[in-house]
């Protein structure tokens, strides 16, 4: 048995678990692709899950590599610094992400009739937010700078 799952990652070229949880992965996908297509929206949705994919691949991606290119150089090496910088930002992009219709008052009727609430506080509560986020960020990089930095003895 063990000879068989030797030549399996051999030829495979991972582990045996690894080719069960990609194949219930591409069930589940299957099946979720399934009860989309009778959806009446599944033009809709397809439509915009390929403008994300072309959004993300050539616009978003390339922008957020290179300013974190030229984080880490400004960085110079301090690593630490760095993923202060990256938690907090993309934090702040996700909640942008998924409140932006609200933040940027897209749909302001539709949203008014649907929750009977208005969209004026979504920009003040995520700027907030991230300034919160930034925040923690940078007291705990603070904190664990302090932390590392050798003793000072006071007797010099």
């Amino acid at each position: 048995m063990a000879e068989r799952a030797a030549r399996l990652r051999a030829r495979y070229g991972a582990a045996p678990w690894h080719l069960v949880v990609v194949t219930a992965a591409l069930v589940l996908a299957g099946w979720v692709a399934l009860r989309v297509a009778h959806e009446a929206t599944a033009g809709r949705m397809l439509l915009w899950f390929l403008g994300a994919v072309i959004a993300h691949d050539l616009v978003l991606f390339p922008v957020y590599a290179a300013v974190d290119r030229g984080l880490r150089a400004l960085a110079h090496g301090r690593v630490t610094l760095l993923n202060h910088l990256r938690a907090p930002a993309l934090g702040s992009a996700l909640l942008f992400l998924v409140y932006s219709p609200g933040i940027l008052r897209l749909g302001e009727t539709t949203h008014l009739a649907a929750t009977g609430q208005d969209q004026r506080p979504y920009l003040t509560r995520w700027l907030l937010l991230s300034s919160a986020l930034f925040l923690i960020s940078a007291v705990t990089y603070l904190l664990r700078r302090r932390q590392a930095s050798p003793k000072r003895s006071d007797s010099a």
